[in-house]
């Protein structure tokens, strides 16, 4: 065990042990993050929601066989990674199940945690609603491992050095991956924010 433990990961070693009122605590600091990561990767509120209840019972199943070889966010950043996964194969497999097939059909539906843009009522509102929504439809667009590595990165519990951790892959594959996603991000807003013009897959 570490000299210096992390004080989540002590929590932890508590629920391992049977405290539910220290995986009240982790679930209450954790499950906004978790969420967000969620929503970032499958952009739909509910599944997200859902995605994040299963990592914490994860989390909790898991806790018998947990060890604090890393951080405790590493750790259950890389259960929600891969739940995220998970989830994104099912709806390649099965894209006619995906509750993301609501927003298709919708694409006025508002961002997770954002307040419902259609009952804005000044420009200013509705044009950063928009730009909000293609920012979303170009991070949806990323590869997913650029996606996650994109999410995690505006995770502040995490480090590069902890992505690379959650990702399973190395340090510069990490900052390679982030880099490439917000260079693609950039040359796929750029036209919309100079002239208002969005481009059209062909």
């Amino acid at each position: 065990m570490p000299d210096s433990l992390d004080p989540d990961a002590a929590l932890m070693l508590r629920v391992k042990q049977g405290d539910t009122e220290a995986f009240t605590a982790l679930v209450e600091k954790y499950k906004q993050p978790v969420m967000n990561l969620a929503y970032r990767t499958l952009r739909d509120s509910t599944e997200a929601e859902d995605l994040a209840q299963n990592v914490f019972v994860q989390a909790w199943k898991s806790a018998s066989r947990y060890e604090p070889t890393a951080k405790f966010s590493t750790w259950i950043f890389t259960i929600a990674r891969n739940l995220c996964l998970n989830e994104i194969r099912r709806r390649t497999r099965h894209p006619a199940e995906s509750l993301d097939q609501a927003r298709d059909d919708n694409p006025e539906q508002p961002l997770f945690q954002v307040e419902d843009r259609r009952l804005a009522s000044t420009p200013d509102q509705m044009l950063r609603g928009e730009l909000e929504n293609k920012v979303d439809e170009a991070i949806a667009a990323l590869p997913e491992n650029q996606r996650i590595a994109l999410a995690l990165c505006r995770e502040d519990e995490l480090s590069y050095e902890q992505i690379a951790e959650v990702l399973d892959c190395s340090l510069s594959a990490t900052k390679s991956l982030i880099h490439r996603a917000r260079e693609t991000l950039k040359q796929k807003l750029k036209p919309y924010l100079e002239t208002g013009d969005w481009p059209v897959e062909k």
